[in-house]
């Protein structure tokens, strides 16, 4: 009996270092395209990956895009033609921890942080005394939340904001309900470097299609992509620790919903009503009582989580609507 348990834990201890050790997917032809396309800058000794793209001729307006967790700058990549037609200057960043930027262990991520980042690329860029317009998803809308707050009420920010748009972020603790997997993996303690390394493409695809509407379901490539950028400097091992901001948006939301409920900056929020992370119709009636200055576009009731990606003209068409208003 005791040589049977012997030959067990010797096939299965290789077998589970092998699969915790797995190394990450190639990049995709497009995926490797969109890396290509951008460079780094240093902050703080780590490098933070970006792209800027020089548009519109005749036009001096710049947009700032500030993407969503798990995902990366590669949410944009739908619109990013599009934007370039209408601004001077298109960036977007993989903030730190994600996408292709430096993932540090040990390391405690914040908002704030993400929101030093963003002033520090604008000030690399030399954009740091211009008016930018920030487009923003998911965490990057609390990210702009921080960034709107420096500007507007302890006038320490770096960035002169010229409008801002919103799309489905949890801007709101009590209307906003994060996937299980994320629950587990911010709290769960010594328990999350064992999750992180288990977690693997079948988990990841399945519990990001859930916040895509019916109908608007990643390619199996698309899925493909979001899984790779994620495992990419071994981001897989650093969820636990960037997840944190969920406590953070907990316990800064008077700053933030309060940075959002008294600015004079122009608002706008598009939202994807099938999106079970901010339900419809909690989340937009709450919105709409605490914001009364920001506009409004509801996208077609099938469109979830990620609008720029489930229905990018529809996006594009909400977001020029808003920027061409004023």
């Amino acid at each position: 009996m005791r040589e049977w348990w012997l030959l067990v834990g010797l096939i299965c201890v290789p077998l589970m270092a092998v699969y915790l050790h797995i190394p990450p997917p190639t990049l995709s032809p497009a995926l490797q395209k969109w890396h290509n396309s951008g460079e780094s800058f240093n902050f703080k000794g780590s490098n933070i990956f970006y792209r800027d793209s020089l548009g519109a001729v005749g036009s001096s307006d710049v947009v700032v895009l500030l993407h969503g967790f798990p995902t990366s700058s590669y949410d944009w990549n739908k619109i990013w033609s599009a934007l370039n037609q209408r601004f001077h200057r298109v960036v977007a960043l993989d903030f730190l921890g994600f996408g292709f930027s430096d993932k540090p262990r040990g390391h405690r991520y914040s908002v704030f942080e993400q929101a030093s980042v963003v002033e520090a690329l604008l000030a690399h860029l030399g954009l740091g005394g211009q008016r930018v317009n920030l487009l923003a998803h998911d965490y990057g809308d609390t990210v702009a939340l921080e960034l709107l707050y420096r500007s507007d009420q302890n006038r320490t920010g770096h960035l002169t904001i010229n409008s801002l748009c919103l799309s489905n972020g949890g801007l709101f603790p009590e209307t906003h309900y994060p996937r299980w997997i994320q629950t587990v993996l911010k709290d769960v303690g010594l328990l999350s470097p064992v999750l992180t390394r288990l977690t693997n493409y079948m988990m990841f695809s399945r519990s990001v299609g859930q916040v895509f509407g019916p109908y608007t379901q990643p390619t199996d490539e698309e899925f493909w992509d979001m899984w790779t950028s994620l495992r990419f400097n071994d981001g897989n091992l650093v969820m636990d620790s960037v997840l944190q901001f969920l406590n953070q948006r907990a316990k800064h939301r008077d700053r933030w919903v309060g940075a959002l409920t008294s600015t004079l900056v122009p608002l706008h929020m598009i939202y994807g009503p099938m999106d079970p992370v901010n339900p419809h119709p909690d989340f937009l009636l709450r919105y709409k009582y605490l914001v009364q200055r920001s506009t409004v576009t509801l996208l077609d009731k099938h469109i979830g989580h990620y609008p720029q990606l489930e229905d990018p003209l529809g996006f594009l068409n909400a977001y020029y609507g808003f920027i061409n208003s004023f």
